[in-house]
């Protein structure tokens, strides 16, 4: 029995960090399609891990019979290093994309079952004639394609996250005005998606700034227990959702509980996640062995990549030094140069360097190796484990240490 007992807590183990992965990675999972079996795990588990995020992050988890949804409090509104993205071509959103997902989703809150693609668009124009809108200069008549392309792109993102769902017809009927779409509204799954302690509708603020803080702004601990869990929350944020945390970003109330409590909560996240701390000087980062929790990986394949990595050794080996991005692209052309039979053929053509020196350098600032201050660049810390030294080689016949 003591054999069979441990084998099951080995599976309940298993199965709860899969599950905590699966929603770290995907914060919105569906009953049905693709979603499907990490849902199930997610349920199964529910109650195990709603209290590991209510305690550690704050963060609600809601799960009933179609949608599980981990409803997560950013730790910060100034990243502007995770946009949302086009499903298909991965083209970082713009700012009129942006609000035509606002826009699209307040249409679909009053629409009926179904919508077509058409009629959403005609909610969306009749919105975005708003007179605030205009002064801000936010135009969409859908009066030509790259505006239709939006919209599009728009309807893909709420496909994915399973706002909508597909009928009959094709996105690319309409772009070309040639057919229209028809989708469910997924009313269960569109509820869940706003996650803001305070609902927008409630801020009188008119400042956009101000109205983002209103919107998540967290109350304020009175007792020294709820300061406690409030930096505990933010720190465990932080090391889930930050590819590195410095220590030299934080105050000096989250330094000195992350020194005093830092074991502790890198265990927690080990063991519920499988992520591993990897402690220095400068900061914390918690490494993933499976390589499957993050949108941006490093090294990678193909010219990007490979761009990317080459751009890191360079400027690794400068020590923190500002490099001029002008000097970068110079680099990148080297590169180019140097790579051509291995780089895709238009990276050697004029201007491809500064296209995939701005792709690179996007993706070393996501991943916190870089910090950019107007025209420079600047290596973080972090970056060091990319510098490439000399090999030393050891006489094997020489005097032994």
């Amino acid at each position: 029995m003591s054999g069979l007992s441990e084998a099951l807590d080995a599976t309940r183990v298993d199965e709860t960090r899969r599950a905590a992965r699966a929603l770290l990675r995907r914060p919105l999972l569906r009953a049905a399609g693709k979603d499907a079996d990490e849902f199930t795990l997610v349920r199964k588990h529910a109650g195990d891990l709603r209290t590991w995020f209510d305690r550690n992050t704050g963060w609600r988890l809601l799960v009933d019979s179609e949608v599980a949804r981990l409803v997560k409090s950013a730790a910060g509104t100034d990243d502007h290093t995770c946009p949302a993205r086009d499903v298909r071509t991965r083209i970082p959103f713009g700012r009129r994309r942006y609000v035509l997902t606002c826009l699209a989703l307040a249409a679909l809150e009053r629409a009926e079952a179904q919508i077509t693609l058409g009629r959403l668009a005609e909610q969306i124009v009749l919105a975005a004639a708003d007179p605030d809108l205009a002064e801000a200069g936010v135009v969409f008549t859908l009066d030509n394609r790259d505006e239709r392309g939006d919209l599009v792109a728009v309807v893909r993102l709420l496909l994915d996250l399973g706002v909508l769902s597909r009928v009959a017809g094709d996105e690319e009927s309409f772009v070309k005005d040639s057919g229209d779409v028809l989708y469910d509204v997924e009313r269960r799954v569109l509820a869940t998606l706003l996650a803001t302690p305070r609902g927008p509708s409630t801020v009188d603020e008119r400042d956009f700034e101000a109205r983002l803080a209103a919107v998540t702004r967290e109350l304020e601990p009175t007792t020294d227990e709820l300061r406690n869990r409030m930096l505990r929350h933010r720190l465990t944020r932080l090391l889930l959702e930050t590819p590195v945390l410095y220590y030299d970003e934080l105050n000096d109330a989250e330094v000195a509980y992350l020194t005093s409590q830092r074991a502790a909560i890198t265990a927690r996240i080990t063991e519920l996640t499988g992520l591993v701390a990897e402690v220095r000087a400068e900061g914390v980062a918690m490494v993933d062995p499976s390589d499957d929790l993050t949108d941006v990986r490093m090294p990678d394949s193909g010219t990007d990549g490979h761009v990317t990595l080459l751009l890191a050794e360079f400027l690794a080996a400068r020590n923190g030094e500002p490099v001029g991005e002008t000097e970068l692209h110079a680099q990148v052309r080297s590169f180019a140069e140097r790579h051509r039979s291995y780089w895709r053929r238009t990276a050697t053509e004029p201007g491809a360097e500064i296209e995939l020196t701005a792709l690179a350098l996007a993706r070393l600032e996501a991943l916190r190796l870089i910090r950019r201050d107007g025209g420079s660049v600047v290596g973080r810390p972090a970056l060091a484990r990319y510098a490439v030294t000399e090999p030393v080689i050891h006489d094997p016949n020489g005097p032994s240490a």
